[in-house]
This record gives structure tokens, C-alpha cells and sequence, in this order.
């Protein structure tokens, strides 16, 4: 191989890059307002149309503009709740009459009222975390974890009071 052939060879592979870069970019351009994944906690959000601000599912229709132009409150996502919203940003509980925002299923929270969101095999959670403590039946708002700044704080959450007599905050 010659020097020659080795520059355009350099040349090629330079120009694919650049070719390949560009199309990137591109693809990044042209997606669509409304979607955004966010990878940090593999959860979706809503892409506003600048592009670069991503905004909770929680906060689209809630009656506060997140977006500059104002557009997670518009008549034309807001007008039905939930069919009007895009399906990534809803979570249909086992309930069918109830629906919470995507980013409200595993939080720890009974947002669904059986706890459909966070035990339900639809819900598909993670089990409990380190700031957590695991019991079985739940008491109150909470389904199968309990936050461990409530254990030991006199309170039952925990139906056999584990979260009072064995779980340390």
C-alpha cells in the first residue's frame, strides 16, 4: 500500500464519519415535540417544542405552563383527559375508570388506589430500594415499600408494624 492510497483511505473513512455525524444530528433535529425518553431513570417525559426542555408527564395539563410557548397545556393535548394525552405519558391502573401519569407508576406512592401502579404486573416495578424498607400488607398511601424516614417514628405503616419494631431509618 502506498502513502497515497493510505491518505485517501483517511479521506473515506473521514467523509463516512462526517456523513454518519450529520445524519445524527439530523435525526436528533427532527424528532417529533412531545417525546422525549429520558434515559437517566428509563422514563418518558414531554419534549417541548424548543427542543431542549423535557418536562415530567405529571406536569403536562396540570394547569401550570412548563414550556415557553405553552404548549403541555394546549386545548388540543389537554381537552380529554386521558384519551386526548400521547399513551407513553398515561398508565391505566387495573381499575379500568382510573388512570395516573406514566411517571407516577412506581414512585412508591398508591396513586391508583389499589396499588395497581406499583405492585401490578402492568406496573412492572423494581423492588423495594435502600431508602426503602419491604412489608406486606401496607397501611395508608404506600403499597409494598415504605420510606425508612418512617421507620421508628410511631406511626404503623407497616400492617405486622415491622416499619416500628425491626426496620432502622
Amino acid at each position: 500500500c502506498t502513502r497515497r492510497h493510505g491518505c485517501v483511505s483517511a479521506a473515506a473513512l473521514l467523509v463516512l464519519a462526517a456523513a454518519v455525524g450529520s445524519a445524527v444530528a439530523l435525526a436528533l433535529l427532527l424528532r417529533p415535540p412531545g417525546w422525549y425518553p429520558d434515559t437517566s431513570n428509563n422514563r418518558t417525559g414531554f419534549l417541548c417544542d424548543d427542543r431542549a426542555t423535557c418536562i415530567p408527564a405529571s406536569q403536562v395539563c396540570d394547569r401550570v405552563s412548563n414550556c415557553r410557548s405553552g404548549e403541555d397545556e394546549q386545548e388540543k393535548l389537554c381537552g380529554d383527559l386521558p384519551r386526548s394525552l400521547p399513551g407513553y405519558l398515561v398508565f391505566r391502573c387495573s381499575n379500568p375508570a382510573y388512570w395516573v401519569y406514566a411517571d407516577q407508576r412506581c414512585n412508591g406512592m398508591n396513586d391508583c388506589g389499589d396499588c395497581s401502579d406499583e405492585m401490578g404486573s402492568l406496573a412492572a416495578c423494581p423492588p423495594c430500594g435502600s431508602e426503602w424498607w419491604s412489608c406486606s400488607p401496607v397501611l395508608y398511601e404506600y403499597c409494598s415499600c415504605v420510606p425508612r424516614r418512617l421507620c421508628r417514628d410511631g406511626v404503623q405503616h407497616c400492617l405486622g408494624w415491622s416499619d416500628e419494631y425491626i426496620c432502622r431509618p
